[in-house]
This record gives structure tokens, C-alpha cells and sequence, in this order.
């Protein structure tokens, strides 16, 4: 815990909650600044190691919240988002877990690729400055803590493949068919 904080007074620095949605299970977490971390496929262990993670970086214990007023604002515009009724997403976030470069690029895709388009990761690279740094991107891509949220799944591969996602590729597909830029699955 923030030793210049009182929790008595202003609350855990980290609360959480899993929320169900169309691409299985979300672990969300929110700080006073904003959404702070969402966290695909989030069965118990995923918790458990999440959790650890937020504690050793904030320091303290993140607090189980599903009822929090911190985390109801991002869980109805995720909600929102699953229902297609949403498409851009108008929440604080707390940029503590990317720091440098994958942060500049994390920002540049959040303000810059918009819902139904997609980005190669050189195109989001010369964005940014640094042309010729795709590698790169795809990293900052892999080390997203805002997935959805900070659109990855919309960054691809410049010859048209689909890339990577830590969500797996699966769940890409599933969220770029849900903006319109791949067809729905057929099973």
C-alpha cells in the first residue's frame, strides 16, 4: 500500500473482478487513476498469478471488488462493447503497467485506430516514429495490459495475416468479427 495514502479514507490502491463476456472470462482492475489491467481466460490460477502481479507492482493486497464503483463503469462499456452497442471506449486508465516505448505505442493505438480498422504493425510503427520497428510494436502488442480496451487485436500483419495475440488467435478473430472486419464465424 502507497504509504502517503490512508486506505481508511481512500480505499485499496487495486480493486478487482471477473466479469463474464463473449470471449470467456475478463479479470478487470481499476486504481484510483482508471482501468488499469484486463486479463483474458481468467480461470483461477490466471486470477491467482494476475492478482500476485498487481500486488507486487502497487504494492499491498488487491482487493476482490465485483461491486466497486471504480471497475461498474468499465464492466457496462465492456458490456456494451460484446453487445455492439459501443464502439469507442471513453474510460480513465491508469497507465502504470506500460512504461517507454510500448506505452507511446499503446496510446498512438488507442487514440488512432479507430472501431472496424485495422493497423500493421510497421504502419503503427512509423506512428510513432520509429519506422522499422514492427518487432518492436508486436512486443509492446504481447505486453498490453488494457487488451480490448487498448484495441491489439487491431494491429495484423502488413501481407494480411492476422498475427499474434495473447489472447490467442482465436479471440482475435472473435473480436475483429464482432467490429466487422472479418465474417462471423460459421461455427
Amino acid at each position: 500500500m502507497n504509504a502517503n495514502r490512508d486506505p481508511q479514507t481512500t480505499g485499496p490502491d487495486v480493486e478487482w473482478a471477473v466479469v463474464e463476456s463473449d470471449i470467456g472470462r475478463l479479470l478487470l482492475a481499476a486504481t484510483g487513476q482508471g482501468l488499469v489491467n484486463v486479463v483474458f481466460h481468467a480461470d483461477a490460477r490466471t486470477q491467482r498469478a494476475a492478482v500476485e502481479g498487481l500486488a507486487t507492482r502497487f504494492g499491498g493486497t488487491p482487493v476482490e471488488a465485483p461491486g466497486s464503483t471504480r471497475l461498474a463503469e468499465p464492466i457496462r462499456q465492456l458490456a456494451a462493447y460484446f453487445a455492439g452497442e459501443l464502439r469507442t471506449f471513453t474510460l480513465d486508465l491508469d497507465w502504470t503497467l506500460a512504461s517507454g516505448f510500448n506505452r507511446e505505442v499503446l496510446r498512438e493505438l488507442a487514440r488512432g485506430v479507430p472501431y472496424g480498422t485495422v493497423v500493421g504493425y510497421g504502419e503503427l510503427a512509423s506512428r510513432v516514429g520509429q519506422p522499422g520497428a514492427a518487432q518492436a510494436v508486436g512486443a509492446a502488442m504481447g505486453a498490453n495490459p488494457l487488451p480490448v480496451v487498448v484495441p491489439c487485436h487491431r494491429v495484423v500483419e502488413s501481407d494480411g495475416g492476422i498475427g499474434g495475440f495473447g489472447g490467442g488467435l482465436e479471440t482475435k478473430r472473435r473480436l475483429l468479427a464482432l467490429e466487422g472486419v472479418l465474417p462471423e464465424p460459421l461455427f
